[in-house]
C-alpha cells in the first residue's frame, strides 16, 4: 500500500455557553446562541463526504453532524483532558495549592481525580496512531483544545511542555495536516 495521502482537518468545536472563567473539560456543556453562524463558517473551510470523527460531548458532535459526511465514528479518546475536582469551577476557586502544580508542570502533574496532559497525550495518540493505520483519504476531526494541541505537538513533533505557547486554539478553528499513509 502506502500510497496516498491522509489530508486531516482538525476543528475545534464552537463557542459553549458558559461563562469565562469556568473548567469544564470533560463536562458536557452546551453551545452558545451563535452556534449555527459558527458552524457556517466552519462547514465553508471542510471537505466534501469526509470520514467525520468526533469526540462525544455534545459540543462536539452538533458541529460534526452538520457536516455531510460519509461516515461519523464517535470516540471517547477525542474528548477533552478530564479536569475532576476542577471541573465547573471557576478558575479563580481552585486552590493555590492544587492549581500552582499543575500551572508548572501539567504534562505531569495530574489534576485531583483528574488527568495530566501526559495522560490525555496518550490516548489521544494511541487513537492517532490507530487513525494513521486506516486507508480513509480525508478526514475531518472534531474534538477540543487540549487534544488538538496534543496532535499538533506530536504532528510537529513539538514538545507537550509548549503546547499552550505554541497552539493557540480558538473555538471553530479549523487546521489542515497531510499525512502520508504508513
Amino acid at each position: 500500500f502506502g500510497c496516498c495521502t491522509m489530508e486531516i482537518f482538525i476543528v475545534r468545536h464552537t463557542t459553549p455557553d458558559i461563562d469565562k472563567g469556568i473548567c469544564y473539560g470533560q463536562s458536557d456543556v452546551s453551545l452558545a446562541a451563535t452556534f449555527p453562524e459558527e458552524a457556517k463558517q466552519v462547514l465553508r473551510q471542510l471537505p466534501k463526504k469526509p470520514i467525520v470523527y468526533s469526540s462525544p460531548s455534545k459540543r462536539c458532535v452538533a458541529l460534526a453532524q452538520q457536516i455531510p459526511y460519509q461516515k461519523m465514528v464517535q470516540s471517547a479518546d477525542l474528548m477533552e483532558m478530564n479536569f475532576g475536582d476542577w471541573e465547573l469551577k471557576p478558575w479563580s476557586d481552585i486552590p493555590e495549592e492544587t492549581l500552582n502544580p499543575w500551572m508548572e508542570d501539567f504534562v505531569n502533574y495530574k489534576v485531583p481525580n483528574g488527568e495530566s496532559m501526559g495522560i490525555l497525550a496518550d490516548r489521544v495518540n494511541h487513537w492517532f496512531e490507530h487513525l494513521r493505520t486506516t486507508n480513509d483519504e480525508t478526514v475531518v476531526i472534531v474534538t477540543h483544545a487540549g487534544p488538538i494541541r496534543v496532535l499538533l505537538s506530536a504532528i510537529h513533533q513539538t514538545p507537550l511542555e509548549e503546547a499552550f505557547e505554541r497552539y493557540q486554539v480558538a473555538y471553530g478553528e479549523v487546521f489542515i495536516v497531510r499525512e502520508d499513509a504508513q
